[in-house]
């Protein structure tokens, strides 16, 4: 086959023709069939969708994340090797030249000696022997005739998407994952001061209580049981500093720092939940990386079902070489004679019991697998959003109730306290409202907090960004 013929070939390609796995879609969200696009903050840079809480601190440990998050540098590294293998199979389309040089001496040993003609026809003998020296130029080249290793790069090229996508997912976990303990961070802060003013008015009824026992108004058990409750509520206030020590070691590993050496002080906590921008779902499809990632991958299992099916197809070789050769080096490149070849080779395997068809089988099968993990992947995807769009509703409804529910609580201990010092009821009575104010406004603020939490999830279940509306 001549070297025309062989390029004309080169363009053919095994692999199938590629379509991505097609996937049930619906028009709207069954937990919110209303949810319209929203309009975020005009300050609100697409992808940077913390900026929806307004909190300074926030931004600045969010802005640490992509830089120096070690999970995220991690995948940043893997596509860097990926990218670094597309260039590697592209190389493979292009000859391969090499230069090489050297240069020899022989001689005998001993009495021996080395006979020269020289060009008048004498001779002479001489003990030092001959030298060679030579230069030579190769070139190898195998055209891609039948798309092995044009399917080989576009599977790598799509193995890098992927490695893309992998990047912006762990980026986008990591950025989720350090918002909802920051907010939660916060809201045991707000916590640490509900118990503080809880302690402190604790403080004030055990003395009451004393002062009264001490005039004989009141039994000795009513100082035992407001001593009880004033220990309780210092003991959880202690604990509510192991856990916000905890939710501070973790963001300053998910900004690449060490907690022996990060603080996080305490800060005013921001009630606010922001409205997260309404998508459909299969604009969920489009913009979620990690969906992105699987879809690539199927795309590249796709193109190894190409390379395999190459096999089955011979292989060409073109190769050449030029060279020179002398006795004396300052004659290398002016020597008069020089050798040259040019040449072409073929193989092809005629008999291997079955290898390449089941080559080809494992490959179709890796593209099933591929694609049954992007339809899964893509059922996960919607079922997150539909999970976070109904906590998203739910949790409104439910912080509501607990703020009023805490209103009502607080209430109801002024009024108990006032009767029991009128002496209209038992001391028990005021423990036990006492217990069930600071409840609801424990759960009040976690009512909160859970809402803000159900919103950074839904923003990740989205694909961490938006369209920007029209103005």
């Amino acid at each position: 086959m001549s070297a025309t013929l062989i390029l004309a070939l080169s363009s053919c390609s095994m692999a199938p023709a590629y379509k991505p796995p097609a996937m049930a879609s619906t028009a709207s969200f069954k937990e919110a069939p209303g949810w319209q696009p929203a309009r975020p903050a005009d300050d609100v840079a697409k992808g940077e969708w913390w900026k929806l809480f307004a909190d300074p601190v926030l931004d600045g440990l969010e802005a640490k994340v992509a830089a120096s998050n070690q999970n995220v540098a991690a995948f940043a590294a893997a596509y860097a090797q990926a990218r670094a293998a597309v260039r590697e199979t592209r190389a493979s389309l292009f000859p391969s030249v090499d230069l090489s040089a050297g240069g020899t001496r022989a001689g005998t040993f001993g009495n021996g000696t080395t006979t020269i003609i020289g060009s008048n026809g004498t001779t002479s003998s001489s003990g030092s022997g001959s030298r060679r020296y030579s230069v030579n130029l190769g070139a190898t080249w195998e055209p891609d005739v039948f798309g092995r290793i044009s399917s080989g790069l576009r599977q790598q090229k799509a193995l890098a998407q992927a490695s893309e996508g992998d990047l912006l997912n762990a980026t986008l976990a990591a950025q989720g994952e350090l918002a909802s303990n920051y907010v939660q961070l916060r809201g045991l802060d707000q916590q640490k001061i509900v118990y503080q003013e809880t302690i402190a008015a604790y403080e004030r009824a055990l003395k009451i209580t004393s002062n009264r026992y001490d005039q004989g108004q009141v039994a000795r058990v009513d100082v035992l049981q407001a001593q009880t409750q004033l220990a309780n509520a210092r003991a959880t206030s202690a604990d509510i500093d192991r856990q916000r020590a905890a939710f501070e070691h973790a963001i300053a590993v998910l900004i690449g720092e060490s907690p022996s050496s990060f603080a996080l002080p305490a800060a005013p906590w921001s009630r606010a939940v922001p409205d997260v921008p309404g998508i459909l779902p299969g604009t969920v499809l489009e913009r979620r990386p990690d969906i992105a990632a699987a879809e690539r991958r199927v795309a590249a299992a796709n193109q190894g079902i190409g390379v395999e099916r190459a096999a089955f197809f011979p292989t060409f070789g073109l190769t050449g070489d030029i060279g020179t050769q002398t006795s004396r080096l300052g004659s290398l490149f002016t020597a008069a004679s020089s050798i040259w070849s040019l040449g072409v080779t073929s193989a092809l395997t005629l008999l291997d019991f079955g290898a390449r068809s089941a080559r080809v089988a494992q490959a179709r099968a890796s593209f099933d697998q591929a694609a049954a993990n992007y339809r899964q992947t893509t059922l996960t995807a919607v079922q997150q959003v539909e999970d976070e769009l109904a906590a998203t509703r739910v949790l409104r409804t439910v912080a509501e109730q607990r703020s009023a529910a805490a209103t009502a609580a607080n209430r109801v201990e002024q009024l108990t306290q006032n009767q029991y010092l009128s002496g209209l009821i038992v001391y028990t009575d005021v423990i036990t409202a006492q217990a069930t104010a600071l409840n609801a406004r424990q759960q009040a603020i976690q009512a909160t907090v859970d809402r803000q939490v159900s919103a950074i999830t839904l923003v990740q279940a989205i694909g961490g960004a938006w369209p920007t509306p029209a103005p």
